[in-house]
């Protein structure tokens, strides 16, 4: 490892560190340790996104690492402070905490590696391993132990064993001490100075609930919450690890002005998608709230369902009802459970007795019933056969709704008395039923698009609590009942039932918050439907058609229309009418990971307009082709599915055909160091590949031979595929091949060129990718990148690699080494 030492710099000492978590995955004892320390390894693409938020440091920086691992977060905070332009940092000193004796080789020599290129930049490093618990440690003199400036943390996630050595140290100073990442955070919160600064990342569970009460009460009371990222997916954060959680970093400040906090999001670590929402304190937490509950609102219009749910002041113990979890443990009362046409038994409501928005038993020959035990040991099991309100407990993530409500109509079920199993939450009054109009409205009410997506700006886990239920707020009871009024026999569908509460509640018509996301939907079915690959699956791709062809959340889709749009006018579309405002950077990611393979795709067609017009023009534009448009406009129609299988059968020729005639409008014409002419076509990294062709080639390589262009335009001949061959180089047409690739046959050098544009600059990993695709390669390597002006170069200085050389298409004449004995030429892989 540190034999590379020398190439170790701010910008790529993650990339090391992370192998190390990776080594420690591989080893065959990692699962079961983990499982008994709670211990799980921060990614890297993690690291780096926590220490984001992070703001500027003082001269003299102490950062507090509790459970540091591989000391992952404790070198990305000194990567961030030495990165940022401004920074001022004359001495860093990190405190780590680090119990798992296997652990800890790796966290020294991380912290080696920070201490030599702190070194470089001049600035004084130390560090402390503490090999003891975290909370044992600093619980017995909490209050005299010196500040920290950062806080830097991915704390262990395991319940605290109840009267253990945590639990009463906890407990002793009045601390929460339910789980250990609540706890590490307490104790890193209250050991911040004052104006320090704390980043964790931690499961969303914290914020709703009565069993993290006392963990946000001690949170809020230490720090202002300033940032929260919310990753939506529950298992990409920490892939590696298996683990299904939904998790937030969290940001915050030791200071108690009010301020505003920013809630970004995003699919993963690895989605450039960022949107972007700002909100007031006490719209995150209101003040008013005494369970503290902290909602997350990521767009406009969840904004305005928690404006108009808090504007209700009814909650279910004002209607006089109550709210209680079914008593049936099956594998509790395995000696009641019988088939369900068993004589002196009744009926056991469980989950699949959900349809619509009624309980119907029994379903099918599945269903069970509970026996009546004649020695009355099961009689506390049983319920009044009444008109009750019935919430399922569990969904799955992709489920459409969370909160999934029923109403028991007693008169269906021809029995006295009722068992309700574990996996229900039953609303009753006292132990008994409710008015029928009542439980109706609150069936409506629960199983509305307000309720549902109120719900999920506090819950962040699939379970609904009955505390959950209690703390929701609702209609008053004559507005309930006038719902329920309205509910007839036949089950309302979603729109009908949208309308309803719509109507009764005074929501703006200008408000489309119960239609956004189902047209969302309806253009992600477009897009399968048409077969868009995985990765363009997703809520970006959703929008930049609803933007392409001009839908409105309330609109039909027989009205789609194919407007000439930019990506920064498709942004602008996105939050005007979805109310979702992505990160201006993620620009680059609409254009590149949607864009283009709508493009490929031909569902898109570039500048109908001026086929011409340059790549760096602002007015450069997309339109939706016309065949896709037509079938858009069926979508929903009753022959929608042969629209599709017509669609998808004849568009392979007529696309096909369509390109080739876009290419012969819109190719560029390189001429090649030997004097041929080739052609590029128009579009993304091509302009800056002519520069290469054309001006860099001439310059450095001479009478080099240039055997491959480009992943967007003419890439290999036979002629050009032999020679490669006759280098010992087979190259994979499903890799990322560099963008230009030039043989110098009197130096015998193999020079990789990458357009930046393309798929970023030669950085440390990337440099590793090619030396491995060439690693069978006769020639020498040499590693250039490509970029078209020096403020573009300036956005990636901090990433490229060590011996490899960088050319800027606007200073054609100059060169930039990184590193190295020698300008231009390769070097040893070893």
């Amino acid at each position: 490892m540190f034999a590379l030492a020398g190439q170790i710099n701010e910008a790529n000492i993650l990339q090391y560190i992370d192998n190390f978590r990776l080594e420690i995955q591989r080893r065959g004892n990692s699962r079961a340790r983990q499982k008994e320390l709670g211990q799980f390894f921060t990614p890297i693409e993690v690291a780096q996104h926590m220490l984001k938020p992070v703001e500027r440091m003082p001269e003299s920086i102490r950062i507090l690492d509790p459970g540091a691992g591989t000391g992952i977060l404790s070198a990305a905070a000194v990567s961030h402070i030495l990165s940022a332009d401004n920074h001022n940092a004359r001495e860093i000193e990190i405190v780590a905490y680090e119990v798992d004796p296997e652990v800890t080789p790796f966290l020294r020599k991380t912290f080696k590696m920070c201490s030599e290129i702190c070194a470089q930049f001049g600035i004084g490093f130390r560090y402390t391993i503490h090999h003891v618990d975290f909370i044992t440690a600093t619980t017995g003199a909490l209050y005299s132990l010196e500040r920290f400036d950062l806080a830097v943390l991915n704390p262990p996630y395991r319940k605290i064993k109840s009267r253990g050595k945590q639990w009463s140290a906890l407990k002793r100073l009045g601390l929460p001490h339910s789980n250990l990442y609540a706890a590490f955070m307490t104790l890193a919160s209250i050991l911040v100075k004052t104006n320090g600064q704390l980043v964790s990342i931690i499961p969303r569970s914290f914020c709703n609930g009565p069993y993290y009460l006392p963990f946000r009460k001690a949170l809020l009371a230490q720090l202002k919450i300033s940032q929260i990222h919310l990753y939506d997916s529950r298992k990409k954060a920490f892939k590696a690890d298996g683990v299904l959680q939904e998790n937030i970093i969290l940001h915050g400040v030791k200071c108690f002005s009010s301020g505003s906090v920013t809630i970004t999001t995003s699919d993963s670590p690895k989605d450039k998608d960022i949107s972007v929402e700002v909100l007031e304190q006490e719209e995150l937490v209101s003040r008013r709230d005494r369970n503290l509950v902290i909602r997350l609102m990521r767009n406009r219009h969840e904004r305005y369902v928690n404006k108009l749910v808090n504007t209700l002041d009814t909650m279910l113990h004002d209607l006089d009802v109550q709210v209680s979890t079914g008593q049936v443990v099956e594998y509790r009362a395995r000696q009641f459970v019988c088939p369900a046409d068993s004589k002196d038994s009744v009926p056991l409501i469980i989950p699949a007795n959900f349809v619509h928005d009624l309980i119907k038993w029994p379903i099918g020959q599945s269903d069970k019933a509970i026996r009546l035990d004649v020695n009355g040991n099961g009689s506390n099991l049983l319920l009044l056969n009444d008109c009750y309100v019935l919430v399922k407990r569990f969904s799955a993530k992709e489920q459409r709704r969370r909160l999934t409500a029923a109403t028991l109509d007693p008169d269906a079920l021809p029995y006295d008395q009722i068992a309700i199993e574990n996996h229900v939450n039953y609303i009753h009054r006292n132990g008994s039923g409710l008015p029928v109009d009542l439980a109706k409205g609150l069936t409506a009410y629960l199983n509305s698009t307000l309720a549902d997506q109120y719900f999920r700006l506090f819950s962040g886990h699939t379970q609904v609590n009955a505390s959950d239920l209690r703390s929701m707020k609702y209609p008053c009871a004559d507005a309930l009942q006038r719902i329920g009024r309205m509910i007839v026999d036949v089950s309302p569908s979603q729109e009908q039932l949208d309308q309803i509460i719509a109507e009764e509640l005074g929501v703006r018509d200008e408000e489309n918050f119960m239609s956004t996301q189902d047209k969302i939907d309806e253009a992600l079915e477009i897009l399968r439907a048409v077969g868009v690959p995985r990765a363009q699956q997703n809520n970006r791709s959703a929008l930049t058609l609803l933007s392409l062809v001009n839908i409105l959340p309330n609109d039909s889709w027989s009205n789609a229309s194919a407007p000439l749009r930019g990506i920064s006018e498709m942004m602008e579309f996105f939050s005007k009418h979805y109310g979702i405002t992505y990160a201006p950077n993620t620009r680059e990611t609409v254009r590149r990971y949607t864009i283009h393979q709508f493009w490929q795709m031909g569902l898109v067609v570039h500048n109908p307009d001026e086929p011409r017009r340059p790549v760096n023009s602002p007015n450069y534009c997309y339109q939706i082709s016309a065949g896709f448009l037509e079938l858009v406009r069926k979508f929903n129609c009753p022959a929608w599915q042969d629209e599709i299988t017509r669609y998808r059968i004849g568009a392979s020729d007529e696309l096909d055909a369509l390109r080739e005639r876009k290419r012969e409008m819109e190719r560029i014409p390189v001429t090649l160091p030997d004097g041929q002419i080739t052609h590029l076509t128009a579009g993304g990294q091509n302009e800056l590949i002519k520069q290469i062709v054309e001006e860099f080639c001439p310059r450095f390589t001479g009478a080099g031979e240039v055997l491959y262009l480009g992943d967007a335009g003419e890439k290999l001949g036979e002629t050009q595929l032999r020679r490669l061959e006759a280098l010992g180089v087979q190259l994979d047409k499903h890799g990322k091949t560099p963008d230009t690739i030039v043989y110098m046959p009197a130096e015998n050098w193999l020079v990789l060129i990458e357009a930046v544009s393309s798929h970023g600059p030669i950085d440390p990993k990337r440099h590793n990718e090619l030396r491995d695709m060439f690693s069978n390669a006769s020639a020498g390597l040499v590693f250039v990148t490509a970029f078209a002006t020096r403020q573009e170069l300036g956005k990636y200085l901090k990433e490229i690699s060590w011996e490899t050389e960088v050319w800027i298409a606007e200073s054609p004449d100059h060169f930039i080494h990184f590193d190295g004995e020698r300008f231009l030429g390769p070097y040893d892989s070893g």
